[in-house]
């Protein structure tokens, strides 16, 4: 699924991305894969990096966390020992995940579509894709550079990355901006995709010395080579054997880091809510109601039936969460 921004007020309009009456059908014997356990209430909404229930609890890509959002904040990310929360009118709030009565309030003045923290720096992307560093011990502005607003955005708006003294900032048109946190200057800028629409980057790793990031049409690989390949994105994962993703079109597919094609996989009809990489297994959770199994050179995989309820789907790195329930594919 995809999300519409509508102006800077950033209203989301969630429609579904699959219009065709086919469904999913297992060739292979399938068995039943039990639900591994209940949640204390539903999710009500879900990012690139984490679900709020309808308690105000969070899931990280770590589990279930003890904080709770206040009431009126939306969950931006986990981030530095903070989990940074955002009103839609650019009230930024940082909550210490360890202690969570210690906070810090930002008023910010415009909508924040994603953010993170290093030491005493907050990295901002907003929603009309400007960039902004700010000091978390004074509040004040660090650095400001603009950006070309989006008219329409993929859901999975990934947060700014620091490595070292840089901040690379993955934009909302498809762009990297890589900014030096000490010299308070932008460095470059690399293009990962130009399409019009939907062109925000929705994934992003460093693993040993690449660099992965993707819009929905584009992925680019960055290490000893710049390497770009062409793909109707829905999931990717990354370790340090390589990268596996899957496609609109119910594609397995299985790349080198480099990008170079190892093995496909098709399951005509499937469409994908999630995935998750796990020593020499990949885990996909269907539509329909299954969960794939397969080895990580794609040659054998099982299939099970899960009960998936309606709702939001969110994955973290062992677990699919969905409804008020979840599976764990990692023990």
């Amino acid at each position: 699924m995809r999300n519409i921004v509508l102006s800077a007020t950033f209203v989301l309009v969630i429609f579904s991305g699959c219009s065709t009456k086919e469904y999913y059908e297992p060739k292979v014997q399938t068995t039943q894969w039990e639900i591994s356990g209940q949640l204390e209430s539903p999710i009500v909404d879900r990012n690139y990096d984490g679900a709020v229930l309808q308690d105000g609890e969070i899931i990280t890509k770590d589990g279930v966390s003890k904080v709770k959002l206040p009431e009126g904040y939306r969950f931006v990310s986990k981030s530095g020992g903070w989990i940074i929360a955002a009103k839609i009118d650019g009230t930024l709030l940082l909550i210490d995940e360890k202690t969570p009565k210690l906070q810090k309030k930002f008023e910010l003045k415009k909508t924040v579509a994603a953010a993170s923290v290093q030491d005493d720096t907050l990295a901002v992307l907003f929603a009309n894709n400007e960039k902004a560093l700010y000091s978390i011990k004074s509040k004040e502005l660090i650095l400001k550079e603009q950006g070309n607003a989006p008219s329409a955005v993929d859901s999975n708006i990934v947060n700014p990355y620091f490595l070292n003294d840089l901040v690379l900032f993955l934009t909302l048109d498809g762009k990297i901006d890589i900014i030096n946190t000490k010299s308070k200057k932008l460095l470059r800028s690399m293009i990962v995709s130009s399409e019009d629409n939907f062109n925000n980057i929705i994934y992003f790793n460093v693993i040993d010395n690449n660099m992965f990031a993707a819009t929905s049409y584009r992925l680019l690989s960055l290490g000893e080579k710049e390497m770009r390949q062409s793909y109707e994105l829905r999931d990717i994962v990354f370790d340090k054997d390589g990268v596996w993703l899957s496609t609109k079109q119910g594609e397995v597919y299985s790349l080198t880091p480099s990008l170079q094609l190892k093995a496909k996989k098709k399951f005509p009809f499937a469409h994908f809510l999630g995935m998750i990489v796990a020593k020499d297994k990949i885990y996909l959770l269907e539509k329909e109601g299954y969960l794939i199994e397969i080895d990580k050179d794609l040659k054998n995989y099982k299939v099970y039936d899960v009960d998936i309820q309606d709702g939001y789907v969110f994955v973290s790195d062992k677990s699919f969460y969905f409804a008020d329930e979840y599976i764990d594919v990692i023990k």
